[in-house]
């Protein structure tokens, strides 16, 4: 079975705003076993929008979702459209109406006029009513297709998916049992990891298991996809060919089923009871943000510094003024250093450090922009190791904070 979005306004065609909604609903849909096959864009026109509904009918896909231009303004002229491209008029739902006034009296606001005609609905529509707002959805079928009008409101859609739509597909449709799988890597380029898997992803052919490589900066994730008629011998099937994975590429593996890095060293630090600092330079707080973004981080995180001036670094870490001076601050002994620094200080179990070139600017021919040195104190002592990453700014921290996090794992 397939599926078509279209999603209509202007703010996203001009990037405004971001199309979360397509994103959201492409994940819900696959995991029914529901492709998807186009997604469409489109502007806030009468002509735009019947071309789009034109084009997603002529195409193969059994079902058409719709969201955006459902508003009380005048730019808003979805159902409008819909009203012509239906051949049929909007007409006044009581109910709709009453949900409506009800929604607008609870929160203590006064109804206009274009609030009131949010109630009317096309003639020949199902209505889905919307419990988180004044839009209601609509469902049409013509010629063997399913179109499902949404308001654009991401928490609004989800309601309606969730609670209509998607029951009443579950209910129309035979769907077939998918089951996905995601293993997490980390520390090897999807180049390398497809030759060291090479032999393994050719036996997924004869078990009829589909493969899929994510790469993101910094990890890469391998999803793994069965379907057929039960889900039981399909999750079986998945899951034993994941494990093998495990014997494969067992150091690059942190975590399944799109866990976070940070997630995923948080539940092992808590795992062995173990705590962690931070002294940031390049990173400039990114990984205490990161270790911190999870309820139960206090359990294993301590405290950090964001020693950026190299004063900080010799007044507040006790890293010594001589080895900046001979070996600057983007240094094996100066990231050392301040790894020590922070654990001594806060008395932890482990300690990051970081220092390097994130860029645009400031790299040298010795220390190109994208040279990072890492750190990691522990009771074993201090490991360092040096990366070279590239030349966008915002990449090099995120790599970074993945690459520290990694070695961490690897210390524990």
């Amino acid at each position: 079975m397939q599926a078509e979005l279209i999603t209509i306004g202007d703010e996203i065609l001009i990037g405004q705003t971001i199309d979360t909604n397509s994103a959201w609903m492409g994940k819900e849909l696959n995991s029914l076993g529901i492709q998807v096959s186009q997604i469409t864009s489109i502007k806030d026109e009468r002509d735009a929008i019947k071309n789009a509904l034109f084009a997603a009918e002529q195409s193969a896909a059994n079902l058409v979702f719709i969201t955006g231009g459902l508003g009380p303004t005048k730019d808003d002229i979805t159902k409008h459209v819909l009203c012509e491209y239906f051949n049929t008029v909007l007409i006044r739902d009581n109910e709709v109406l009453d949900r409506i006034q009800t929604f607008f009296k609870a929160r203590g606001r006064e109804m206009l006029e274009s609030n009131n005609q949010q109630a009317d609905v096309p003639e020949a529509c199902t209505v889905l009513l919307n419990d988180m707002g004044t839009a209601s959805g609509m469902w049409f079928e013509r010629n063997g297709t399913v179109f499902v009008s949404m308001p654009g409101v991401p928490y609004e859609m989800k309601h309606l998916m969730q609670d209509r739509v998607l029951p009443k597909i579950q209910e129309l449709f035979k769907l077939p049992a998918v089951f996905h799988k995601t293993i997490m890597t980390t520390g090897i380029g999807e180049s390398f990891l497809v030759e060291i898997i090479k032999d393994w992803e050719t036996s997924l052919i004869t078990e009829d298991i589909k493969i899929a490589y994510l790469p993101s900066p910094g990890i890469v994730r391998i999803r793994l996809t069965g379907q057929g008629d039960d889900l039981a011998p399909l999750q079986e099937k998945v899951l034993r060919k994941a494990k093998e994975l495990y014997s494969l590429v067992p150091q690059h593996i942190f975590g399944e089923d799109d866990i976070s890095m940070e997630e995923a060293l948080g539940n092992l630090l808590k795992e062995k009871g173990q705590t962690i600092a931070t002294a940031e330079s390049c990173t400039g707080g990114y990984i205490a943000h990161l270790l911190t973004n999870k309820q139960g981080s206090s359990a294993f995180y301590l405290g950090g510094f964001v020693s950026y001036d190299n004063q900080v670094k010799i007044e507040v870490l006790r890293v010594d003024k001589d080895s900046i001076e001979e070996e600057g601050a983007v240094s094996e002994t100066v990231v050392k250093q301040m790894a020590n620094g922070a654990r001594n200080l806060l008395k932890t179990d482990l300690a990051i450090a970081t220092s390097g070139v994130a860029g645009p600017d400031g790299g040298t021919d010795e220390k190109p922009v994208g040279t990072v040195w890492i750190a990691i104190a522990s009771s074993k002592g201090v490991i360092a190791k040096k990366f070279l990453f590239e030349k966008n700014r915002d990449r090099n921290i995120r790599r970074t904070a993945l690459a520290a996090m990694s070695m961490v794992r690897e210390v524990l």
